[in-house]
């Protein structure tokens, strides 16, 4: 078993790497799902829980920028035995506002809320107790279409 914890801005294409990598083989845990929770986190760690409970692998998709957003998660896998590895995902703010502007409706993040996001963000290290580290750019490519390149953090 695992958990992933994705880390990054908004816009910055942590659930579509989701879809293209991860969708056939680890539950996948948004808060963006269940937005009119009462309490999301507690869902969050509810969800998480219980995909472990059952062997399941976890793929935790929010922004995550702190890391007392991240350690209860780090906590709970621990906790039930599985590897804990943070995905960093590590792109240019133009390209993430970009990605943001083409969502509609309650997808598309204000951009103040992006920004301050930023503002909090802390990239993941191994004292949090990630077993892995791995740093996710996205990159455009001659045809405007984005391509992830993937490096391993010791």
């Amino acid at each position: 078993m695992e958990v992933m914890v994705f880390v990054g801005i908004q816009g910055s294409g942590k659930s579509t790497f989701y879809r293209d990598r991860f969708a056939g083989t680890h539950v996948h845990v948004s808060m963006d799902n269940f937005r009119n929770a009462r309490r999301p986190r507690l869902k969050q760690m509810t969800l998480i829980e219980e995909s472990l409970l059952q062997g399941l692998s976890v793929v935790v998709d929010n922004t995550d920028p702190t890391v007392e957003d991240r350690a209860p998660i780090i906590a709970m896998a621990k906790a039930h035995g599985a590897t804990v590895t943070a995905y960093h995902f590590d792109s240019p703010l133009a390209d993430c506002l970009e990605r943001n502007g083409r969502r509609t409706g309650r997808a598309n993040v204000p951009k103040v809320a992006i920004l301050a996001t930023i503002g909090r963000l802390k990239p993941p290290t191994r004292d949090e107790g990630f077993d892995r580290i791995t740093v996710v750019r996205l990159v455009r490519t001659g045809e405007g279409i984005f391509e992830y390149l993937e490096e391993s953090v010791p």
